[in-house]
């Protein structure tokens, strides 16, 4: 293969929509290997921003916006990076030519928990759990009713868990209403599912080309309200389960088709695996990948854009923990102990430009066995403070 350098008229050229902390790590891996980078958000001097060849501010949801920048910097590989943006400008893009990753029908699934549902339960027939659609508060009452209680309540478009919650009962409703329809994105409409009483979850990292696919070691997690708190990696599995749950992690992927890294997250209990979505990026709880494999989920994206081989070693197992602010500020400060900088352990600091309550600001990661890497990543996230 043939790289080229940045900034030349000919330079191999990423445009990555949204600059948040994983599109930083994709950014850094792409330049590594002399790609040029274009990092797009919606507000200025976002993290991948801080480490991009160019960096732009625009509403991605605004499809004369998004086409005008795509016509203007004409990227050789447009990587969305987020949900929210203009999934019809993505598709007029990929039929003037444009190469958009993994494709733009596989972005339009998957950014819509209604379209991917229906795919993956009723076109490949995969194993999910019960699921209604409302768009009216009584549509809820009702299909609660009809799945039962506790059921978990989504809004069809939005990211990392924004709008998420699970209603216990019939007094809950109203509340896990009002939080959906607060959240970003397109909360028109409400994905209801019955609850499944999994004996654990895991994400399973699958990177493709049209020539290979390959799994990441199984990864574990914990999410509150749909938001990654802690994971670790590997999830220890039974080899048949795993077996299970590469085949439908394929299955999907294949029928998503491109190139890239997803995120597929599943559901087990006993020897059942259950689909619950899937991210055509890489994806939060896959950051332990940065202390655990020879090349990390980023790494490996890049790999696929590229088409270059996706051989890996797992080098040890790790886990990893969020840090969220607890205060807001215009001006974020992080007291993080020296300690923390140990050979199996230290920080990644985002460097958003400003933080509120809750949002993800730096991650912790450790290399351990894994009880003992979790323990240590909860520990150092709860050390670290904020100041303004």
């Amino acid at each position: 293969m043939i790289f080229t350098t940045p900034l030349k008229h000919d330079s191999i050229k990423i445009m990555l929509l949204g600059s948040g902390e994983l599109g930083k790590e994709v950014a850094i891996e792409a330049s590594r290997l002399g790609v040029e980078v274009v990092a797009v958000d919606n507000y200025p001097n976002a993290p991948a921003h801080l480490v991009a060849n160019k960096a732009h501010v625009i509403d991605m949801k605004n499809k004369e916006a998004l086409l005008e920048l795509i016509y203007l910097e004409k990227p050789t590989y447009i990587v969305p990076e987020i949900e929210a943006l203009n999934i019809e400008a993505l598709e007029i893009a990929e039929i003037e030519g444009f190469n958009v990753i993994p494709n733009a029908n596989a972005v339009k699934k998957t950014m819509n928990r209604k379209n991917i549902r229906k795919f993956v339960a009723e076109e490949l027939g995969i194993k999910t759990s019960p699921y209604l659609f409302v768009n009216s508060y009584e549509e809820l009452e009702n299909a609660a009713e009809k799945l039962g209680f506790p059921c978990v309540i989504k809004p069809v478009m939005s990211s990392s868990g924004h709008g998420q919650s699970v209603a216990k009962n019939k007094t809950d409703l109203k509340a896990s209403w009002e939080r959906a329809k607060e959240a970003r994105g397109d909360a028109s409409e409400l994905i209801v599912e019955g609850f499944i009483n999994f004996d654990y979850e895991i994400t399973l990292l699958t990177a493709r080309t049209e020539n290979e696919s390959i799994f990441c070691e199984p990864i574990g997690h914990i999410q509150k309200d749909g938001d990654y708190i802690l994971s670790w990696q590997p999830m220890p599995m039974k080899k048949e389960i795993l077996q299970k749950a590469q085949k439908i992690a394929k299955t999907v992927t294949d029928g998503l088709g491109g190139r890239g890294i997803f995120g597929v997250e599943l559901f087990i209990k006993e020897d059942e695996v259950y689909f619950s979505e899937v991210s055509p990026r890489p994806h939060d709880t896959g950051m332990v990948t940065m202390i655990s494999q020879s090349q990390s989920e980023f790494a490996l994206h890049v790999r696929a854009i590229l088409g270059l081989p996706l051989e890996f070693s797992f080098i040890a197992q790790a886990a990893s923990a969020a840090y969220k602010a607890d205060i807001k500020s215009e001006n974020p400060h992080f007291d993080v102990p020296k300690s923390v900088f140990s050979k199996n352990s230290f920080v990644r600091i985002f460097g958003k430009p400003n933080s509120h309550e809750g949002r993800r600001m730096a991650v912790v990661l450790v290399q351990d066995e894994v009880e003992n890497a979790k323990k240590r990543a909860e520990e150092i996230a709860k050390s670290i403070k904020m100041t303004k």
